[in-house]
């Protein structure tokens, strides 16, 4: 069968009424947190972990998809009107679209926002539906020591991307890896690292870690800097719909930003943030009125918001065919599939088409969704910034708790919970990443296990790992992933020091 065909299959799964009930609610909440500043799809996806427990594999994870898409929609609303990006991805989108909202033209900077955001969401999850079957192919070919230093390579790029520190980042990823330690060892059976507490026997659940760090820790955070400044919304002015003018200077950036976006996001060192600042920087070579950038340029807004939209696409490639997040959001929804014993990655494809090609489908669907639900009822939107923020963190700790209980009743999980939700705290409190935890408990297990089955097969021959083309190249761009960057802060450190004591002389 081709991809028309599996995409056609998927579409008939995706129609179902639960199906689409799922997708609904999956991007009104989405839109809703999106909105919100500081509430991204990663902690409501991790709160919503618990609670998916025991519902159907394929809705839960088309809700899942539904929020990430929607939290992205949903940002572009904060950063315009607020001009408080709810995420960095969205902090670009602030640029121009807030300088818009206060010259009295906020409703078409939401308008550009939520079209570009749709058409780049249709045309990357078509490009998703593509990429992805060669994807497959191309890792159906790998063994034990390629699969090995693809890990090895997704620890490196997401300790590298996330936070402003390589290091931090790859401290933030080991604790990760040592907590993945916990529990009974896969080859000798041995208990290890249990600490006498039979519950910790099977391991630290992946639901209850990522919803202490990304629900309790954000909550408290929240708590210690309450005495902030509190946020003023910019009022929509006039028309929320675009002139002819409005369409003619954004339908281009739409296009680029979505081809920017798209692959940028498929990278296992990419993202949204780096998308959306290429777009712009684009946009503004493009433009041919370069001096209304800084002072409301459309094409500011359309652009990176097309390719913030579409790296959400690009992100499903490395997630769903070789089960590698590149993003916060993806690595909880890992976290999704694992709790209902799918692991992402090229035999997911084989073993459950229908659930694979119906996800796809359903983001189609949920992109229509999105942009029914973004330009009529952005008033409604504009009404959650209202919320006072101790009731809403105050709601999130109340839920995180319930869904913990209600996954895992017992009085060692809540106490893990809080032990997180503190560790949590104090990472964010000193700068730490939180997303590399959560990879490194993830994938921690399954770096071990193919590297003890590539070692296994070589006797003990550690030059086994390097002894293939794939496995080489792939540990050479990790390790230039990790140095290079090194290197450039250090020669960045001794231009500024030679330039103060230039200064000095």
């Amino acid at each position: 069968m081709d991809t028309f065909g599996y995409l056609f299959q998927g579409l008939m799964v995706a129609t179902d009424p639960m199906i689409l009930l799922y997708a609904l609610i999956g991007v009104t909440v989405g839109t809703a947190v999106g909105v919100l500043p500081g509430i991204g799809p990663a902690l409501t996806v991790a709160l919503l972990l618990p609670v998916t427990y025991g519902l159907d594999p394929a809705g839960s994870l088309v809700m899942f998809a539904g929020i990430y898409y929607g939290g992205m929609y949903g940002g572009s609303t904060t950063s315009i009107l607020l001009n408080t990006p709810g995420e960095s991805a969205s902090i670009v989108t602030a640029l121009e679209g807030n300088k818009m909202a206060r010259a009295g033209r906020g409703g078409p900077a939401l308008a550009t926002a939520a079209i570009g955001s749709f058409v780049a969401g249709l045309v990357a999850t078509l490009l998703l539906a593509f990429v992805a079957p060669t994807v497959v192919k191309l890792a159906l070919t790998f063994g034990p020591r390629e699969y090995f230093a693809l890990m090895v390579l997704a620890f490196v790029t997401v300790s590298s991307a996330f936070g402003d520190s390589a290091r931090k980042g790859l401290i933030s990823l080991f604790i990760g890896l040592a907590l993945a330690l916990v529990g009974i060892d896969q080859l000798t059976g041995q208990a290890r690292l249990d600490f006498g507490v039979p519950q910790l026997l099977d391991g630290i659940e992946v639901t209850t870690l990522a919803v202490a760090l990304f629900a309790v820790g954000e909550a408290m955070i929240v708590a210690a800097n309450r005495h902030g400044v509190e946020d003023k919304v910019t009022a929509v002015k006039g028309s929320v719909w675009m002139t002819r003018e409005d369409w003619k200077r954004s339908w281009k950036p739409w296009l680029r930003g979505t081809f920017i976006g798209f692959p940028i996001g498929a990278m296992p060192a990419g993202g949204a943030d780096i998308a959306t600042f290429l777009s712009y920087a684009a946009e503004k070579r493009a433009a041919k009125r370069p001096e209304e950038f800084g002072h409301g340029a459309i094409e500011g807004v359309a652009g990176p918001e097309a390719a913030k939209n579409a790296s959400a696409a690009g992100t499903l490639v490395p997630l769903l065919t070789l089960g590698l997040p590149t993003t916060a959001t993806a690595a909880i929804m890992l976290a999704g599939f694992q709790q209902f014993g799918l692991q992402p990655g090229p035999l997911l494809f084989a073993t459950n088409p229908d659930l694979v090609w119906g996800l796809i489908a359903s983001l189609l669907i949920a992109n229509v969704m999105l942009v029914i639900l973004n330009l009529p009822l952005i008033g409604l939107w504009v009404r959650l910034l209202t919320i006072p923020r101790p009731w809403l963190y105050a709601g999130i700790l109340c839920f995180a708790t319930l869904g913990t209980i209600g996954a895992n009743p017992s009085p060692i999980e809540l106490s893990m919970l809080l032990i997180f939700g503190v560790m949590g705290y104090l990472m964010r409190l000193y700068g730490y990443p939180i997303a590399p935890v959560v990879v490194g408990l993830i994938l921690g297990p399954m770096a071990e296990q193919q590297l003890r089955r590539a070692l296994s097969i070589s006797q003990g021959d550690v030059m086994t790992l390097v002894s293939t083309p794939v496995s080489a190249g792939l540990i050479a761009v990790a390790a230039f992933a990790l140095i290079v960057p090194m290197i450039m802060r250090a020669r960045g450190k001794g231009q500024v020091l030679s330039q103060m004591a230039s200064d000095e002389d």
